[in-house]
């Protein structure tokens, strides 16, 4: 029973950090219709800029982690105004393609500046353990957990009532009336992935901090795209919802599994997952149906 708490607790709350940086593949999805494949890298990078700030450089965290995201930030506008803006018009293919192969550019960059590939960040949370019932939790969990669910509403506040947000979600309905509005689409597109790439910088610092820094963290944003998956591309609330029972599977299956069967199931799972739901609910549980005609 302790065990079985424990994988709850944890599950659910690494699999809010899942949501919240689906969320901003949803994000680019909905705003431009393009398929951010270089997500994982994204989460990586952040890890290692903030590594870079906080211990090269020596930086204190609430400085050096504001000075992160501020970073995200300028990254998501560098590709979309670089790469992908001159695309516009073009085949969604090239810009799923282009997506791609910054992946692989960011890879490479990670590889060339810091090619020890593993490290931990400094300390961001108290040490100091938690009981909850039978089960025994790190606090890194729980920041992580209550961070995520402050985002969430922060996120969603933002997208509700604020002129931009409002304008993001009509982006995603009718290119051309929002631009008939007289608001650019291409600043929509921008803000997009300035928030999305924000998001990735702050799942990865929270990933970072639980489990250390390392090429792994390209498989949380492999997961988080099958929390995407499960909750419907176009579905925020999907992506929330989404993200911590594909924590939870994850954990439980991990936990129980691993016994039965190979010690990598736990890395396997998620992606089973994909599978199941596209074969059974293509659009995922709260994606919206589309007919399209030929």
């Amino acid at each position: 029973m302790a065990d079985l708490l424990q994988f709850v607790i944890t599950g659910i709350t690494v699999g809010m950090v899942y949501s919240l940086i689906a969320m901003g593949f949803v994000l680019i999805w909905k705003s431009s219709g393009v398929a951010n494949l270089a997500l994982g890298q994204l989460v990586l990078i952040s890890s290692w800029v903030t590594y870079a700030i906080l211990v090269q450089a020596g930086l204190p965290p609430w400085l050096g982690v504001p000075i992160v995201i501020v970073i995200a930030f300028c990254l998501g506008w560098l590709i979309e105004r670089f790469l992908l803006r001159p695309l516009i018009a073009q085949p969604i293919l090239s810009l799923i393609a282009v997506t791609l192969g910054l992946s692989y550019f960011l890879d490479g960059l990670i590889t060339f500046i810091w090619p020890w590939s593993v490290d931990a960040l400094p300390r961001l949370f108290p040490q100091d353990t938690i009981h909850i019932g039978t089960a025994v939790v790190s606090q890194e969990y729980l920041w992580a957990a209550g961070i995520s669910l402050l985002l969430f509403t922060a996120l969603t506040l933002y997208f509700k009532y604020s002129r931009m947000g409002i304008a993001m979600r009509a982006t995603a309905d009718d290119q051309m009336a929002v631009q008939a509005c007289g608001i650019p689409v291409t600043k929509i597109f921008s803000r997009s992935w300035m928030l999305a790439c924000a998001m990735a910088a702050i799942g990865g610092i929270l990933m970072a901090s639980i489990g250390g820094i390392g090429h792994g963290l390209i498989d949380t944003g492999m997961k988080s795209f099958s929390v995407v998956i499960l909750g419907g591309l176009d579905s925020f609330l999907g992506a929330m919802i989404a993200g911590p029972i594909i924590g939870l599977v994850e954990n439980l299956g991990g936990g129980y599994l691993t016994a039965l069967t190979w010690p990598g199931i736990k890395e396997v799972i998620p992606f089973i997952m994909i599978i199941i739901v596209m074969m059974i609910k293509p659009y995922g549980l709260f994606g919206e149906v589309r007919i399209e005609r030929i």
